[in-house]
């Protein structure tokens, strides 16, 4: 059976590289029929943060990404928080000091660097493994213990990179509990995976160099290593480096707040170095359980887009029900509209939602809700309008009033008025359109015009293109 898993640390918000590395695992495992394991790697206490591994957890269950095993569902490999499962390497840990693999580090931090200058000054690489001691203390808990490396070639197959190889130079003495008696991550995951009988570790490019030294210490406890699948970075829009927080990487929790859709969310970051070898795009939760393959992973990064973002959300905004974009929508009206009629609201929705881009496009459409506030940048700035004159705007805008006041007022016999206008006025879209738009919302941008005047009612419109 595939059992894929995500070992966060809790050290912070989750963002959008982590997402993709337990959505990966997620599809992998879903895809299989096999499970998914949300570990939670808390050993570093310096660096965790107070409700980050809630936060994670919340993140997740946004997303769409649900777990068969973890500190909130029991599972047969319990605990799965490492600062409980501290007896358990403590007893590995003994394993390689009774083998002679593993030795108590008697150096200072100062020596250590010492040793460090010196190797600088010599111009050569510093290895731990050079400054073995030659009698080490016996290891008591209270001094780092370290893994005693056999330097080696190794030569393994990554499910997304491929063939990989290294020589003995990389190989080195690492820490494998630290004096706190907390255990390193190096050391810790190697263990739970095998424990929790992970067959397949998807991780992020940065882990990449460190997997020679990973497999001396399988071999060392003599573990099978599992099927390790490396992920690309994901670079920010211009390709030059990789993706943090400046360049976009928010929490993941924030494109909730900002009206972005989880079905959006796991669409994006499936096609973030993945697809199905078609031109596809958008993809259902089912089809990327049905269509995904670590084979169609790219080795190369893949580009954060948030304008491709932006259009994934539109596409499922306009793909969902009209009485479940409903439901989604309650915190993003304006406070204008939190009494209004739902039925009204809804036929509002209606209008929208083929151009919505993200639910908080909500907050611009008060004018259907209450008296807009009138701002003349609007005209302005507008190109085609600034080249008019005042007069001429007030005699377009009278002409409008008067033949709309003839009309019986549906979207069609509105649109037939407007096109009518056009005749009579010799005016072009963009012009005469633009002006009545403007005076009727007072804002750039609207849905199409006919709909919008038939859904204010004539009265209002009538009111707002009155020249007062």
């Amino acid at each position: 059976m595939i059992r894929t898993r995500f070992a966060p640390s809790p050290t912070g918000l989750i963002h959008v590289g982590g997402v993709r590395t337990a959505l990966f695992a997620w599809l992998l495992a879903r895809q299989s029929g096999g499970q998914f394991v949300l570990r939670i790697e808390d050993t570093d206490k310096n660096r965790e943060v107070t409700g980050a591994e809630q936060h994670i957890m919340e993140s997740l269950k946004w997303v769409g990404i649900e777990w068969d095993e973890s500190t909130d569902v029991n599972g047969p490999y319990a605990p799965y928080r490492q600062s409980e499962r501290l007896d358990i390497y403590q007893e590995w840990a003994q394993k390689l000091v009774d083998s002679g693999r593993a030795y108590a580090d008697p150096y200072t931090p100062e020596e250590i660097q010492a040793f460090r200058d010196t190797a600088k000054v010599e111009k050569r690489p510093f290895l731990y493994r050079n400054h073995r001691p030659e009698n080490p203390p016996i290891w008591d808990g209270s001094q780092p213990l370290r893994l005693k490396s056999e330097p080696k070639n190794y030569s393994w197959h990554d499910a997304v990179m491929g063939d990989m190889s290294t020589g003995p130079e990389v190989i080195d003495d690492f820490i494998l509990i630290k004096s706190d008696g907390y255990p390193t991550y190096n050391f810790c995951h190697i263990i739970d995976d095998a424990l929790m009988k992970i067959s397949h570790v998807i991780r992020s490019q940065e882990f990449i160099s460190s997997t020679p030294k990973f497999l001396n210490l399988y071999e060392a406890l003599e573990i099978t290593p599992p099927i390790f699948a490396t992920l690309p970075f994901v670079m920010a829009i211009d390709g030059k480096k990789k993706l943090s927080k400046r360049d976009g990487a928010k929490d993941i929790l924030d494109y909730a707040r900002e009206g972005y859709l989880p079905e959006a969310i796991m669409n994006f970051l499936a096609t973030l170095g993945w697809n199905d070898g078609t031109e596809q795009e958008v993809f259902s939760r089912h089809e990327l359980i049905e269509k995904f393959s670590l084979e169609r992973v790219q080795k190369s990064p893949a580009r954060f887009d948030e304008k491709r973002l932006e259009w994934f959300n539109g596409q499922w905004i306009r793909r969902i029900s009209l009485d479940d974009l409903y439901s989604r929508c309650e915190n993003f009206w304006p406070e204008v509209a939190q009494d209004a009629d739902k039925a009204y609201k809804k036929r509002v929705l209606s209008l929208l939602q083929d151009r919505l881009k993200t639910l908080e496009d909500l907050k611009n459409v008060s004018y259907f809700f209450t008296e807009p506030k009138k701002d003349i940048d609007l005209i302005e700035n507008n190109k085609q309008l600034k080249k008019i004159s005042p007069k001429r705007r007030e005699e377009l805008l009278e002409a409008t009033r008067e033949a709309l006041e003839k009309s019986d007022w549906t979207p069609e016999t509105i649109q037939e008025t407007l096109n009518n206008l056009l005749e009579e006025t010799g005016e072009k879209p963009g012009t005469l359109f633009s002006l009545i738009r403007i005076y009727t919302t007072w804002t750039a941008f609207s849905p199409q015009l006919n709909d919008t005047l038939a859904l204010l009612d004539k009265e209002t419109v009538l009111q707002r293109l009155a020249l007062v």
